[in-house]
């Protein structure tokens, strides 16, 4: 049986391609993915602006350390800058938040002075690491990390600032809000109202200093799709049903319905489609339908839009050593990180840019960063419509109305049906069990049906790398492990050791 067990893997973006691996190396062969689209890597996307390459969907390696696979695939693969590979670099623990040289503007058309806002930034930093303290604690005092943030900085601008003059300690609070927007696309989520603060503790960095591939991130999926036997994915394959059984016993207890009418039958699947999508498409997805706890744990975390805006420019308007861009509206001192009204004011979510270095490879080129609801619209404009609104943006901050972009690029994940937005957050109310219950397999413990017929892997299944592709990695991983070790307790004789 073991090793001839059919396996069926839904969607070829890292979590499903680690899983295939993993198995194919352990002496599976009857595997194969089903991959919605006509390509391989799901939420890792590389395109083009201009002559440059640039990253549609994942953007860095989040700690590039040993512990951390991607990392160490890269590395393997030689796909990463030399310095990303040196100890220095590995060794530096940023806490999720790289220490990027800042330049700050304001919507009344200046630079502002460092100093004058460094306060802000301080207690902003502050409030992060405090509201990251309730998930051991407990007893966390409101729901949400926006509830939180606001009420703490209020209480403390009143006390700390009392003394200074009213217009810097506005423009302070105009930072907080900004720094709110920026949280919002660190997070994937629309207002950090909506991050619950009981579970915000529950994510975890890896030491090291982000880093990017100088080729693209898509150079480690071609690497790892390399070493997969040909013919192993079918792409443009969505899968209309997964029909598994809650009962009796039978032989190949899964079948998959595509929407070409195919029914494909398995022993085993494994379901590592975007939160976002099963979100929307569970009802249809599984039958019989999720369990209510599965199905609840799905509703209660959080899926949100984070897109970029890539601006190409013939001369910066930074300075040489800046390495991130912050926008202040300066009737923003409310604290606030969502719009009045988005159709008018969307382009006041975007809370600034990241320059991309080294200017020797791509020139002058900023990252526009852009959540939420905003973002969503956003995707509905013509590209031409989003070029004039940033370019009347940066002519308002900089105060010069000649700075005109030579290109622009955006990515529209909120619109791409089989992702429907960009990575998940522990929403209000969610619990460590809610990302248990999403990692649990079908049929739940206790059933009389055969085991594991429906795994479920993707980033929004890891307990403390959620949103990032080396969680991902991980949960395709730790799902052929289940299946690993399923068989080689059943029949050990059948299945050689791992080679990953």
């Amino acid at each position: 049986m073991s090793v001839n067990a059919k396996i069926v893997i839904i969607g070829c973006g890292i979590s499903g391609i680690g899983a295939a691996h993993r198995l194919v190396n352990a002496g599976f062969h009857n595997v194969r993915i089903l991959e919605a689209t006509a390509r391989s890597g799901g939420r890792v996307k590389t395109g083009r602006l201009g002559d440059n390459i640039v990253e549609i969907g994942a953007n860095w390696i989040h700690g590039p350390s040993e512990e951390n696979p991607v990392f160490c695939l890269a590395r393997h693969y030689g796909l990463l800058d030399p310095e990303a590979l040196t100890p220095e670099n590995q060794a530096m623990d940023i806490g999720g938040h790289p220490p990027w040289v800042p330049n700050f503007f304001s919507s009344s058309g200046r630079k502002l002075n460092t100093e004058d806002i460094e306060p802000a930034k301080e207690m902003f930093a502050e409030l992060l690491i405090e509201s990251s303290e309730f998930q051991s604690q407990g007893g966390e005092p409101c729901a949400s990390v926006g509830d939180f943030i606001r009420s703490e900085a209020q209480q403390r601008a009143a006390e700390r600032w009392k003394d200074i003059n009213a217009a810097t300690r506005s423009l302070r609070l105009c930072l907080i809000s900004n720094f709110l927007k920026v949280e919002c696309c660190v997070n994937g989520s629309h207002s950090m109202d909506e991050v619950g603060l009981g579970a915000f503790g529950l994510y975890e960095t890896l030491p090291g200093l982000d880093c990017t591939f100088p080729g693209g991130y898509e150079c480690l999926i071609k690497n790892l799709m390399s070493e997969l036997p040909g013919g192993l994915v079918t792409y443009s394959q969505p899968v209309r049903c997964v029909h598994w059984s809650n009962t009796e016993k039978r032989g190949n207890p899964v079948i998959i319905e595509c929407d070409t009418g195919e029914r494909i039958a398995a022993d085993h699947v494994i379901v590592t489609v975007p939160l976002g999508y099963l979100k929307k498409h569970h009802s249809a997805l599984f039958c019989p339908p999720l369990p209510l706890h599965k199905l609840h744990s799905v509703q209660r975390l959080g899926f949100g839009t984070n897109n970029k805006i890539f601006v190409e420019f013939d001369s910066p308007w930074w300075d040489a050593d800046c390495e991130i861009i912050y926008l202040l509206w300066e009737d923003e001192d409310m604290m606030v990180d969502e719009v009045p009204d988005v159709q008018t004011s969307w382009i006041k979510k975007l809370f600034g840019f990241t320059v991309l270095k080294p200017t020797d490879r791509y020139g002058h080129v900023l990252c526009g960063w852009i959540a939420g609801h905003e973002s969503e619209y956003m995707e509905t404009l013509s590209e031409q419509e989003v070029a004039q609104n940033i370019t009347q943006l940066i002519r308002r901050f900089t105060g010069n109305p000649t700075i005109t972009p030579r290109r622009i690029l955006r990515s529209q994940w909120f619109h791409d049906p089989w992702t429907c937005g960009s990575y998940s957050y522990p929403g209000r109310g969610c619990s460590l069990q809610d990302l248990e219950n999403m990692m649990e397999p079908l049929p739940t413990k206790g059933s009389q049906a055969q085991p594991l017929q429906v795994l479920f892997a993707g980033e929004a299944t890891h307990a403390c790398y959620y949103s990032t592709v080396h969680g991902a990695l991980l949960t395709g991983w730790r799902e052929a492990d289940r299946l690993i070790s399923h068989y080689s307790s059943v029949c050990p004789s059948e299945l050689h050791k791992s080679k990953l």
